[in-house]
């Protein structure tokens, strides 16, 4: 059994082909997929292995920093028939927004860099990831997702990018007890090198 922790956007858009993978591979192995966007404490075993967005402070943990993931601005191409796409940040602030609604310390990262982008400007508010991302693939609004996930399955159009590139680094860690735990270790490596592979999609 390999315990897996990942956010709600990771764990639904990213990581299922790779846990088919492992276990077409694998069988024997089985694996608990743990959605969260709490970071999970590996030192008290909550997880085997997490998918992180902020650089691990804890010691006895193995991390390898996997690159970094860009957040975007992007409308549905069924939004931008029916709304004149914004230029500026006048012309962002006349759409529809779709975004967050409590304040998590990602919101507070983005916002030190985007104080414009405050709760009160997005009149479509959920605390779900995924929620807000199928609102955007919908046509409900303009919101933030990664750039790879703009692209399937209804390509997304980004929106002014000059204006708003938010990056995400990326790190897979592990207990460093689990080193010679030798199921640890093949999932371990096969989602490195999966989200490796997803996170330089960007720049395809």
């Amino acid at each position: 059994m390999v315990r897996v922790s990942a956010s709600e956007i990771i764990g639904t858009e990213v990581l299922p082909p790779l846990i088919a993978q492992i276990k077409e591979d694998y069988p024997q192995l089985s694996i608990e997929l743990v959605l969260s966007n709490r970071m999970q404490d590996l030192l008290n075993r909550e997880a085997d292995i997490a998918v992180r967005m902020t650089t691990p402070v804890q010691e006895q943990l193995i991390a390898r920093r996997l690159g970094s993931i860009e957040i975007g601005l992007h409308a549905s191409p069924s939004y931008l028939a029916r709304h004149t796409a914004p230029e500026n940040i006048d012309d962002l602030f006349t759409h529809t927004l779709v975004g967050f609604d409590k304040t998590t310390p990602f919101i507070l990262q983005a916002l030190k860099q985007y104080p414009q982008l405050s709760r009160e400007r997005f009149t479509v508010r959920t605390d779900s990831d995924v929620a807000q991302l199928n609102l955007i693939r919908a046509g409900a609004g303009i919101g933030m997702c990664q750039v790879q996930l703009a692209r399937l399955p209804v390509p997304l159009e980004r929106l002014m990018p000059d204006f708003f590139a938010f990056h995400l680094d990326t790190w897979l860690v592990m207990h460093e007890d689990l080193r010679h735990s030798k199921a640890c270790k093949t999932v371990f490596d096969i989602l490195a090198a999966g989200l490796q592979a997803y996170i330089s999609k960007a720049g395809l």
